[in-house]
């Protein structure tokens, strides 16, 4: 039984929902054409004002080398919060109480702190290091704060899917000799991560957001190379929208990838469930 917070709207309330929502809509295109016309009416959208956009030396000095730094740092930021987060997950699940407590302190940590203030506190600790090179500060600064806050988060993904794993999968292991940490390694967390692959496809979309945020630490990624461009030719609205533009289109690849994943996971999971031979009763 569903209970119901309401009754369902008769054919007097539909209309009025449709109404409403028409008029919504109305609204908001009416608040966005306002909004365009006036920047237009200003010259932030004019014709001119574009044209930069589509030269050759934009793209080759300002708008692919910052979406190059934009990738190197989330991809290798990727790379370290997975290998970090199944750690931490797996330490998260172990039966050894320090291991536990130390895993738990570090994922409630680092995922309480928000992820600027580590780009931050990295960045001022790296550019003082004698044993660093200043101008590596800035990148380094960017993948250390996006890989301390991802992994994360990956381990708490890691955690809960190896919890939510049926317990005859452990029993099984137990049963043929594996010890509960060869169990849990071999047994579990392939399948956990197998389950929740699409979840960590989607934490890519954050990380490659975040990364914009690595303009505050002087690092040449996207967002910063696209301010520039548009304090340089004087368009920075324009130049923030194809910025905007750009990630869109890379974070929604991503997330068609991870629709993709789960679709495909469901399907295999089906076709196994189909491939099974049914059980035959034998009579006592």
């Amino acid at each position: 039984m569903n209970p119901r917070l309401f009754d369902a709207p008769g054919p007097k309330g539909q209309r009025r929902i449709r109404v409403a929502n028409v008029v919504g809509v109305l609204l908001v295109v009416a608040f966005f054409v306002w909004i365009v016309a006036g920047l237009y009416g200003r010259g932030q959208l004019a014709p001119a004002k574009w044209l930069p956009i589509f030269t050759l030396n934009t793209w080759q000095y300002f708008l692919l080398p910052g979406l190059v730094s934009t990738l190197k740092a989330a991809a290798l930021s990727v790379l370290c919060a997975s290998a970090l987060g199944v750690i931490m997950g797996l330490g998260r699940s172990s039966h050894n109480r320090l291991i536990r407590a130390a895993s738990t302190v570090f994922v409630e940590l680092f995922r309480a702190i928000p992820v600027l203030i580590m780009m931050l506190f990295a960045y001022a600790l790296l550019a003082s290091s004698e044993y660093i090179d200043a101008s590596n500060a800035p990148f380094m600064a960017v993948v250390l704060g996006l890989t301390l806050y991802n992994s994360s988060v990956m381990a708490e993904l890691v955690r809960s899917g190896i919890a939510g794993l049926p317990k005859g999968q452990r029993e099984a292991a137990l049963a043929i000799g594996l010890t509960p940490s060869r169990s849990r390694i071999y047994i579990e967390l392939p399948q956990a991560v197998a389950a929740m692959l699409p979840s960590f496809v989607s934490q890519l979309v954050i990380i490659l957001k975040d990364t914009g945020l690595g303009y505050l630490v002087n690092y040449p990624e996207l967002l910063r190379q696209a301010r520039l461009l548009g304090s340089t030719e004087a368009n920075l609205l324009p130049a923030l929208i194809v910025a905007a533009i750009i990630f869109i289109i890379i974070n929604n690849a991503l997330a068609q990838f991870a629709k993709w994943l789960a679709k495909r996971g469901s399907n295999r999971a089906a076709g196994r469930m189909a491939q099974m031979p049914a059980q035959v009763s034998v009579p006592v």
